[in-house]
């Protein structure tokens, strides 16, 4: 979140105006903060493919130009004249020059294309795990993605966060890709190439930012309903401040007497089943963990900012922010309805 004034604040793609208190998001959405745009990388996966793409793009217009000259010269020396007398040209029935050539040529192109992509490949796969390394389980499911930082002892979901890889004190992360249901595909364009997750099959990648930003990425293997709505937000921080984020989400949920009535409606209601608040009894896996849940700037997946009016309705209808999502209309009245969401909104 980044301030514009006293009374305003930008939130992803959103410009929200805080009106009492409360934020509403505009209709009108600002650029991201990081378009996803393959020419612009910032890790080194994405700029040995970046260095690829540019290879390839010269190659294949090289060849267009080639072709299209030859084509335009053939249109215009052998073009229909007034004075023609109707003959055919000469007609050439085989020429062994001309055979090989066409023969040779594109089996040599071939051959560049596919030395270099295993190359690029190559390098990308078989990069040192330095001792400094930061490692997470990235788990996709439908529709959202869970992260899990094994060695420091944090879940989260939906936002990765990660420290900026500077070039003296090179910090990478690497991350460990599951499936919890079908087939997925984690793709941050800046950062690095789409990797598939595939259900009992891990797979893994690695990234390297060398700007603090927040880059934008997507669910790019069509895996349901609301795969369009599977998206990815990657925050790449300073390591003081993601070191400060890493203590933050290592606390538990910070009890709260204003709203007990609230954190009893989540722990007797189908709430308690899919979701975890660290420092009570819910424990649930199918869903995201909701311990810090007011710390990130999204809902559902990036579909929706973060605002107590859209986790309201997010609570009340979750079909009306993403259609065919997996969590069930709760069915509260508006009294509970407004004490959970309360609740939540203290799960910083």
């Amino acid at each position: 979140m980044r301030s514009l004034g006293s009374n305003w604040r930008v939130v992803g793609s959103q410009i929200l105006v805080w009106v009492s208190g409360s934020a509403a998001a505009l209709a009108e959405p600002v650029p991201p903060l990081s378009p996803t745009n393959i020419f612009a990388p910032a890790s080194t996966p994405a700029k040995s493919i970046f260095g690829l793409s540019l290879f390839v793009l010269a190659v294949t217009g090289a060849i267009f130009l080639v072709v299209f000259t030859l084509l335009l010269y053939s249109v215009v020396k052998f073009r229909k004249r007034p004075n023609d007398d109707g003959r055919e040209p000469p007609q050439v029935y085989g020429s062994n020059q001309v055979e090989l050539a066409w023969t040779v040529i594109p089996v040599l192109i071939v051959v560049a294309l596919f030395m270099a992509t295993a190359r690029v490949i190559a390098s990308v796969e078989r990069t040192g795990r330095p001792d400094n390394e930061i490692e997470v389980i990235a788990i996709g499911h439908q529709f959202w993605w869970e992260y899990r930082y094994p060695e420091l002892g944090v879940v989260t979901a939906n936002e990765l966060h990660v420290p900026v890889s500077e070039d003296d004190h090179p910090t990478p992360t690497f991350l460990k890709l599951l499936s919890a249901d079908t087939d997925h595909s984690f793709w941050v364009p800046r950062l690095a190439g789409k990797t598939d997750l595939i259900p009992n099959h891990p797979n893994s990648m690695w990234i390297d930012p060398h700007e603090a930003g927040v880059y934008l990425g997507q669910c790019a293997q069509y895996c349901g309903t609301q795969h369009a709505k599977m998206l990815l937000r990657v925050y790449v921080q300073t390591r003081a401040d993601f070191d400060g984020w890493i203590q933050e989400q290592r606390q538990p949920a910070a009890p709260s007497d204003a709203v007990s009535q609230g954190e009893r409606i989540f722990e007797t209601t189908a709430c308690i089943n899919c979701h975890t608040v660290a420092g009570t009894v819910a424990n649930g896996r199918f869903g995201p963990d909701l311990t810090h849940l007011m710390s990130r700037d999204t809902i559902a997946a990036g579909a929706a900012t973060n605002t107590p009016d859209h986790l309201r309705q997010w609570i009340s209808n979750p079909d009306a922010i993403k259609p065919g999502s997996l969590m069930p209309a709760m069915q509260l009245s508006d009294e509970d309805l407004d004490a959970l969401t309360a609740y939540l909104a203290t799960l910083r």
